[in-house]
């Protein structure tokens, strides 16, 4: 891939995950003032009784359906942060150590882990999604999807510290050789 290509496709996943983004935002809202609670919500508990209480809010089948349709949503969402992640860090790279050896290895495994957060993500989702549809009273599996989530957001965080320093290695002038000498 050319760098050229990079840009492209590190633009086109960053504006459609800021849009899927809205759109979860927006969706997740209307749920929660309807219910006081939305999907988000589900992040922040790691007891099957939380859960349970959550779940008592969305038992309306309207509501139910919304809930069910954010929690899907978030899956297209997934991969579009990750891939805008992950080409910020290849732009981050590219800027910064654009030479072999260690630094631009590291800069490598770096703009990888938005990837990672994108499958712990999927964890989250799944682990959440099974203990509302199965009405588990297992406190270990609401502790692991609570376990994923701070996983997800750490690797979310690291993706959005790339994404500014994209945004850095984008609009910074490039200095020539010459301004060295």
């Amino acid at each position: 891939m050319t760098v050229k290509q990079l840009h492209i496709r590190w633009l086109w996943t960053t504006v459609l995950a800021f849009a899927a983004f809205a759109v979860l935002v927006f969706l997740d809202g209307r749920l929660k003032s309807v219910t006081g609670f939305g999907t988000v919500d589900l992040q922040k508990v790691a007891t099957a009784q939380d859960f349970a209480n959550i779940l008592a809010h969305w038992y309306a089948p309207t509501v139910a359906v919304l809930a069910g349709f954010n929690l899907g949503f978030d899956f297209l969402f997934m991969p579009l942060y990750a891939l805008s992640f992950f080409y910020s860090g290849l732009i981050v790279r590219e800027r910064y150590t654009p030479n072999r050896g260690f630094p631009r290895r590291a800069m490598q495994f770096v703009a990888a882990i938005p990837l990672a957060g994108a499958v712990a993500d999927a964890i989250e989702n799944g682990l959440e999604t099974q203990v509302l549809v199965s009405g588990s009273t297992n406190d270990s599996l609401a502790n692991l999807a609570f376990t994923a989530t701070n996983a997800k957001m750490l690797c979310f965080y690291i993706g959005l510290a790339l994404l500014a320093g994209a945004i850095v290695a984008r609009l910074a002038p490039r200095k020539s050789e010459d301004d060295f000498a």
